[in-house]
């Protein structure tokens, strides 16, 4: 068991890294890049809304789905919003789409090798939301009751 004194230290530690990754995140100006161009707005975002997190942990799941399918895995989705964000998927080279001319026109998706290196990336934040689930409900509980009971 940590001591007190070890456990603030990595507290630090971690506090320090975040604001030292926050510098090189926002402390510069990329050449390569318009400035209009943010990393989190622009790139981090739309890929990871609800939807988007479903689709790309659907097609992980099943390898290749058409539309309908994947409406019906990722309940409650609208049909254009569906094809919003499959378009933008395929526009950033998550997922590839495959048109077949047959009547009905079959279209399949599927991740990319990209598709799959980001889904790696999301796998690493769902365990750590499986590692605080209980800490974030147990925080929840206590805030509801302290809300509640200040009306």
């Amino acid at each position: 068991m940590l001591a007190d004194n070890q456990i603030d230290t990595i507290i630090n530690n971690q506090h320090f890294t975040v604001q030292k990754k926050l510098k090189k995140l926002f402390g510069h100006i990329d050449p390569t890049n318009p400035p209009e161009i943010c990393p989190i707005r622009d790139i981090l975002s739309p890929v990871s809304d609800k939807w988007s997190i479903l689709i790309f942990i659907y097609l992980g799941l099943f390898k290749v789905l058409r539309f309908n399918e994947l409406k019906k895995y990722v309940r409650g989705i609208s049909a254009k919003i569906l094809a919003d964000r499959l378009k933008y998927l395929e526009q950033d080279g998550y997922l590839k789409r495959q048109m077949y001319a047959e009547v009905p026109i079959r279209v399949e998706y599927e991740l990319t090798d990209f598709g799959y290196e980001y889904l790696e990336k999301l796998f690493n934040l769902i365990d750590w939301i499986n590692l605080s689930m209980s800490e974030i409900i147990k925080k929840r509980h206590q805030f509801n009751s302290v809300f509640n009971n200040d009306k």
